[in-house]
């Protein structure tokens, strides 16, 4: 399947949001509103799906709902981008729904985190078009300063087309994984930031991943793209203990992930909790992968943590562990 670039995003085009999980728009207005007026403040035209401010228990809607609120999107030609509102637990349910040959016909950025992976990477596996793990609208956009700000920075490098190939993705000179809230005042705890060298090397290859936790809930389906020979894989989580972490990368071995992969990028794990084993977020996955050979960069700035940077799936990058960069090598956007 050839690769598909989607046009870029500019100033003044219209962004579509859709719910394919947590209804979050019903849950915290004020946080919504001020991610509308953030947004337009910026120069974006926002046009809210069919399920904004919708709520069904757990969920924005239906399944058919769900997936009927993104393909209208999909169909739109005044949206040039999609982002979710936010993630949640449930959007694999939608896969066998989307639209995927309007997408293939009418390419256009779709982009979210967390939950959000099932659909980007089922998108990325059935059109061979490039999707964006960054930011969802109200989880990025809906907080004070100064990282609303930053992450919206990244994003834009990216969708807008403000970069120069090769881009080498920034590291934030600081990070949280605190919710900053919508407060004036509000304090929260800053940490100095570093990637981590776990094991050195440096490889080019697709970049392939999201979140881990959510991958398990399609893995192995028609909606998962295969993992190949080469491939680098970016794996990041959220509120996971070490038990479920050497559960889930028990799985990737089982099936033969390891053996397949160029190189791993770990993001960073927010609201880690070790259970009092002091172990590290990082460390479980190390016992299963010190029988391999591939290089190994952890605590990179695409996860639950803010700021957030935007990677484009399946993309050509480079990974230098030893120089702790990650570099990308061809166009995401036309």
């Amino acid at each position: 399947m050839n690769l598909i670039i989607p046009p870029r995003l500019n100033k003044g085009d219209t962004i579509g949001i859709f719910s394919p999980s947590t209804p979050a728009s019903t849950w915290i207005d004020e946080r919504t509103q001020l991610t509308l007026a953030f947004m337009e403040q910026k120069g974006y035209r926002i046009k809210p799906g069919s399920l904004f401010g919708h709520k069904d228990h757990y969920r924005s809607g239906s399944i058919r709902a769900r997936a009927d609120e993104l393909n209208e999107l999909i169909a739109d030609p005044e949206v040039k981008c999609i982002m979710a509102v936010a993630g949640g637990f449930v959007s694999n349910s939608i896969l066998p729904y989307i639209d995927y040959n309007a997408l293939r016909e009418h390419p256009k950025i779709i982009v979210g985190y967390s939950d959000i992976t099932a659909v980007l990477l089922s998108i990325y596996r059935n059109t061979g078009m490039i999707t964006f793990y960054g930011p969802n609208l109200i989880s990025t956009f809906g907080e004070r300063p100064p990282f609303s700000i930053e992450s919206l920075q990244y994003f834009e490098e990216i969708v807008c087309g403000q970069y120069t190939i090769p881009y080498v993705f920034p590291t934030p000179s600081q990070w949280t994984d605190d919710s900053i809230g919508i407060e004036e005042e509000f304090s929260y705890t800053m940490f100095s930031n570093e990637l981590l060298t776990l094991r050195e090397g440096c490889v080019s290859g697709r970049i392939i991943g999201g979140n881990l936790n959510t991958m398990l809930g399609f893995f192995g389906t028609r909606y998962m793209p295969e993992i190949g020979e080469g491939d680098i894989l970016y794996l990041e989580d959220t509120r996971q203990y070490p038990e479920s972490i050497e559960r889930s990368f028990s799985l990737l071995e089982n099936a033969g992930v390891f053996e397949k992969i160029g190189g791993l990028i770990l993001g960073k794990h927010a609201d880690y909790n070790s259970r009092g084993s002091c172990l590290k977020s990082w460390e479980v996955p190390m016992e299963f992968l010190s029988k391999y050979k591939f290089p190994i960069l952890a605590e990179f700035d695409c996860s639950h943590t803010r700021p957030m940077l935007t990677m484009p799936i399946g993309a050509e990058i480079q990974l230098d562990s030893t120089q702790k960069t990650v570099t990308l090598l061809q166009d995401v956007v036309e």
